[in-house]
């Protein structure tokens, strides 16, 4: 079957519609004719910083350049994001919901346009982009509704701009719903933008927040050059990250001597246990929703650790389900396809970059060479892609069994569609492989029982445990933290996102993971 880019999708065409959103955050005047991207800060758009070629995971072409800026330039616009703090935090409530209000109603007109940057600059399917957008602003407003009860007993902004570092999967749901929280709680932000993907989106998105009067930096450079600046500078009230456990180590380290407000959400091993179990079909339609975006989120499950006796039958379910996933370019269409007929229905496109997909496959034939047992391993003939297309960055599910000690899969999470399965006979057993990453964010048990489930959940060392159902970051009131080395600092979500960036002299001690206390609110 020929295909085509469905119309209206061509990189050139988007670009060009993002530009006339926001002329303003674009430099156009390069003379090999290139588009970089600028950064804001110090009240403005600028052209400064060094421009870099970004690339898509779909096709491996470059998109735009990054400007990437030096520590000396952050230091400046961190130093005027104070200024702009202090400003921001004498601004009525009233009026901070208007401007975030005006932002979120100029977010929503280009909704559309901000999704498809999203297919194009991290790979994500057409429905799962405009999820993360969609999560974004339907988030936002509920905190709208809700701030001035969250604020009554007397919370104060910090003492200054929240730094906020975040990975690249959910650039809309996660980092910008967060900074407009912030803000409406009467903080500055400030953004790094995420080195591998997410940027068009980004610069979009607080053009138009800027535009609404809101007090926001978004800067683009190296993570070792700026984080001694966007962790450590003295003006920073709070860091925000979100990404990996050696990134998020080192942004907890330099804290170590700070009594600066932060939030570290790092990654874990979640675990689905099967113990007792029998309710398959119901079973199936969670696993096959697991595999959205090519499992590259905090919250997915790339490891099940299933009862002896009942790994035949969850087979039988299981790889039916891998095999029905479908992936590829996320924008080609058959070129009989008529205008106007919906985009591509896929579980997901590329992992975000070539670099990735090779570090995965590696691990895969690792863990196979110490003795793993490929149960299935997927291919990518017949996957739709464009004619002569570059597929470097899309990896294939693969199913493995018994993955060795030794083996990265083992104790990490791949982020990317490889499962484990680990079989156990006792529930000591279980809850010891379900534990494997010393803490976790979320994890499920599939048991006919749910009192059983129940006493088993208390053993498990993640944050959200459901039972017959997978659980996740949630929205609106849902809190969301991590247990062991999943998570540092204070919780988020619902009324602790706003208790995290703020301050009262009368109020309790915050939820979280604290070096002289761990403190969880009921999940």
């Amino acid at each position: 079957m020929a295909l085509r880019l469905a119309d209206g999708t061509a990189w050139p065409e988007i670009l060009a519609r993002a530009v006339r959103a926001a002329p303003e955050a674009f430099d156009l005047d390069r003379p090999d004719g290139t588009v970089t991207l600028r950064n804001l800060m110090t009240g403005a758009w600028q052209s400064a910083g060094t421009p870099t070629p970004v690339r898509t995971p779909v096709d491996n072409t470059v998109l735009v350049n990054l400007a990437r800026v030096d520590a000396d330039a952050a230091r400046a616009a961190v130093g005027f994001a104070a200024g702009q703090h202090r400003d921001w935090a004498d601004v009525p409530l009233a009026a901070r919901k208007a401007r975030v209000g005006d932002a979120l109603d100029e977010l929503s007109r280009h909704r559309d346009l901000l999704a498809l940057l999203l297919v194009w600059e991290i790979g994500k399917p057409w429905r799962l982009a405009c999820a993360d957008v969609d999560r974004a602003l339907d988030g936002v407003r509920w905190y709208v509704e809700e701030i001035d009860r969250m604020l009554a007993d007397g919370r104060e902004p910090l003492a200054g701009p929240v730094s906020n570092i975040a990975s690249w999967n959910y650039p809309m749901s996660v980092l910008v719903h967060a900074e407009l929280v912030q803000l409406l709680a009467g903080n500055a932000v400030i953004a790094k933008t995420p080195s591998q993907g997410g940027a068009v989106c980004l610069t979009v998105a607080h053009a138009l927040m800027r535009r609404a009067g809101l007090p926001a930096t978004l800067l683009s450079g190296g993570g070792e050059e700026l984080s001694e600046v966007l962790v450590r500078a003295p003006e920073i009230g709070a860091v925000a990250f979100v990404g990996g456990r050696s990134n998020g180590g080192k942004v907890a380290a330099a804290l170590l001597d700070t009594d600066k407000r932060h939030m570290i959400e790092q990654e874990g091993l979640n675990a689905w246990g099967i113990w007792n179990f029998s309710r398959w079909e119901s079973l199936a339609a969670h696993l096959k929703k697991g595999f959205e975006y090519g499992k590259q989120r905090c919250t997915a499950y790339p490891r099940f650790v299933v009862q002896r006796d009942l790994v035949d039958q969850f087979l039988d379910t299981y790889l039916p389900v891998v095999r029905s996933v479908r992936f590829g370019h996320p924008l080609a269409v058959d070129e009989d396809r008529p205008e106007g007929d919906p985009l591509p229905e896929l579980d997901f496109g590329p992992l975000i970059s070539a670099a990735k997909a090779d570090e995965l496959r590696r691990k895969v034939e690792e863990a196979v060479r110490g003795g793993a047992v490929p149960l299935y391993r997927g291919r990518l003939d017949g996957a739709p892609f464009l004619a002569g297309q570059d597929t470097s960055a899309y990896v294939a599910p693969s199913v493995l069994l018994a993955p060795p000690g030794r083996s990265r899969l083992m104790h990490a999470e791949p982020f990317g569609p490889v499962d484990t399965i680990v079989v156990v006979d006792t529930t000591d057993e279980l809850l010891a492989a379900m534990n494997a990453s010393n803490g976790a964010l979320v994890a499920s048990l599939a048991c006919d029982d749910e009192e059983e489930a129940a006493k088993l959940a208390v053993d498990l060392q993640a944050f959200k445990v459901g039972i017959n159902r997978p659980r996740s970051r949630g929205d609106r009131a849902e809190p969301f933290g991590g247990r062991g080395a999943s998570w540092k600092g204070a919780f988020v979500g619902g009324d602790l996102l706003v208790q995290a960036v703020t301050v009262s002299s009368s109020a309790p001690r915050l939820y979280g993971n604290f070096p002289d206390y761990n403190s969880y609110p009921a999940t």
